[in-house]
């Protein structure tokens, strides 16, 4: 799993505390893209999204584009239960560093 300097910054953002309430969603549909999960829509404004057998429905933001702080906060449980952590890919700058 490579995740891009965009993806590593939203995934910073899901975790950091105070609760961001300005991460785009589309940004958070692209990490979980990235991460290797299985999205689909529902009916209306759900998405479905299965990451590492971990199921989760959210509801996409409309009008507005920003995720608030309630869905960035089950986001962030979500990815725990999927044992997705930031120090995770922390690491991989490094390494990709040095190659």
């Amino acid at each position: 799993m490579d995740l891009n300097n965009k993806q590593r910054q939203v995934l910073s953002s899901i975790f950091t505390n105070p609760i961001s309430a300005n991460i785009l969603w589309r940004d958070i549909e692209k990490l979980f893209v990235a991460l290797g999960a299985d999205i689909s829509q529902g009916q209306g404004s759900r998405v479905r999204v299965k990451l590492n057998d971990v199921k989760a429905v959210f509801h996409e933001p409309h009008p507005e584009k920003e995720t608030d702080k309630g869905a960035v906060k089950s986001v962030r449980e979500f990815l725990l239960k999927a044992d997705i952590k930031p120090e995770i890919f922390e690491s991989e700058t490094f390494l990709n560093d040095d190659e």
